[in-house]
């Protein structure tokens, strides 16, 4: 991570309650998660350049307080700033998968459906697909 930073990549978003860091979100165009990109159950929809928000952490004590939907928010604001149209998540569905299970690190459905994201594909039963798309419709 330090040597991302140091090259002057932005590696992600960091979310500051009352003057401390209280989480963090990865985006970044989605080529530059070569994991995502070999995924089998994560394949690409289409060909359209989409941004990815891939991870999220949110301290123990800041959860429950919106932190997560505030970090969305955040990543999309950020990646229509570096030009981008559409943004993309891949998070879980399903109470058994909430804060502090092992997949909540790739995001809640909820709080990207909060965050304005709609579901365009579902790869796993508790898997979603999530777009934001900047300016409100998708373009073909």
């Amino acid at each position: 991570m330090k040597s991302l930073v140091d090259s002057g990549e932005v590696p992600g978003i960091v979310a500051y309650v009352d003057g401390q860091p209280a989480g963090w979100c990865s985006v970044a165009p989605r080529e530059r998660f070569g994991s995502l990109e070999r995924s089998r159950i994560l394949k690409r929809l289409d060909e359209r350049p989409v941004w990815s928000v891939v991870c999220f952490f949110v301290g123990r004590r800041f959860r429950g307080r919106g932190v997560m939907g505030g970090l969305l928010q955040a990543a999309v604001d950020y990646a229509r700033q570096q030009g981008a149209d559409v943004v993309e998540g891949y998070p879980v569905e399903g109470k058994d998968k909430l804060p502090g299970g092992t997949k909540a690190y790739v995001g809640i459905a909820s709080a990207f459906r909060e965050a304005g994201f709609v579901e365009v594909g579902r790869p796993a039963p508790d898997r979603r697909v999530m777009r934001y798309y900047i300016g409100g419709t998708p373009k073909e």
